[in-house]
């Protein structure tokens, strides 16, 4: 697993909201969901993506947008259109009024809008999961970002798909939206003006690369910078010296934060115990675990869980 792996292993989709809207100008929405990321790409005509605090985004088929929540934003056709619907947490539309709107601009599966044959067609995917893993990814990108013509196949296969009611499509189609995302962050982090973080930078180096993708995939051993540089090849200094300077943290304080995070992760799930989470993440006792935990994030194992369900 390497680094990019490994944090997009938090906001795997699990049920995302997927949706074919059609519209025809004048349209505006406004998107009110507060969802931690939601990527949109035109099928045919373009629109714009106007967030309340940056510039406006011109979206035309092939881009893909991500937006990262949980900030406010509309989607138009034009920049200057005033939004008529407003979309809610829980997949809720209404006009601005306050009328719901899912019934009456439902055309069929997946789909919505004004009439199938409208000249915009946009594909968006939400994902509503908060993994505390991601949160390293989402602070790393914009509020608001476009890639330009994503040479995928990807978008021509979840735009075929997304219409389509056959057995098992929900988890097909959140495997289509990770890939894409993927694909879309990847064409992003290799842009100059995207400012790729300093752990996604390290990944193409021989040595911290290789140290991180082995921090990544066995975090529960009981690593020393001493055994970490044994296990890439380079001496304990060599090994200190480089991964501070790329990744801005020395080793082992790097692997302390990725550990509570995946803690962070694995106690949302319903049948983890405090003490299975530490085996699973290098500490030796729910009581270290808990002492580090609270130590990092300013609350206990517990308490963490019972905020975050």
């Amino acid at each position: 697993m390497d680094a990019l792996a490994g944090l997009l292993d938090g906001p795997r989709a699990r049920g995302a909201f997927l949706l074919r809207s059609i519209m025809t100008p004048p349209w505006s929405v406004r998107i009110l969901d507060r969802a931690p990321l939601t990527l949109v790409s035109m099928l045919r005509g373009e629109a714009w993506v106007l967030p309340d605090r940056g510039d406006p985004l011109r979206l035309r088929p092939g881009d893909v947008a991500i937006m990262r929540g949980p900030e406010a934003y509309n989607v138009a056709d034009a920049p200057g259109t005033e939004p008529t619907i407003l979309i809610h947490p829980g997949e809720r539309s209404t006009t601005v009024e306050g009328v719901e709107l899912c019934a009456s601009m439902d055309l069929g599966v997946r789909t919505w809008g004004e009439s199938l044959d409208g000249p915009t067609a946009m594909l968006s995917g939400t994902y509503q999961m908060r993994g505390e893993i991601s949160q390293r990814l989402l602070l790393a990108l914009p509020a608001s970002l476009v890639v330009p013509s994503l040479d995928s196949p990807l978008l021509t296969l979840l735009g075929d798909e997304i219409a389509k009611d056959q057995p098992g499509q929900e988890v097909f189609l959140d495997r289509l939206l990770d890939l894409l995302l993927i694909a879309t962050l990847r064409a992003w982090f290799s842009r100059p003006e995207a400012g790729a973080p300093a752990w996604y930078q390290a990944h193409g180096d021989p040595v911290v690369g290789r140290a991180l993708r082995v921090l990544h995939n066995e975090p529960a051993s009981p690593w020393t910078v001493a055994t970490l540089a044994e296990r890439v090849g380079v001496s304990r200094a060599a090994l200190a010296r480089r991964f501070t300077e790329l990744v801005g943290e020395p080793p082992m304080t790097y692997l302390t934060g990725w550990r509570l995070a995946m803690a962070a992760d694995l106690l949302r799930e319903p049948d983890a115990t405090v003490g299975s989470v530490a085996r699973r993440v290098g500490y030796g006792s729910a009581f270290a675990l808990s002492t580090a935990f609270k130590r990092e994030r300013g609350v206990s194992p517990q308490e963490y869980r019972l905020t975050s369900v």
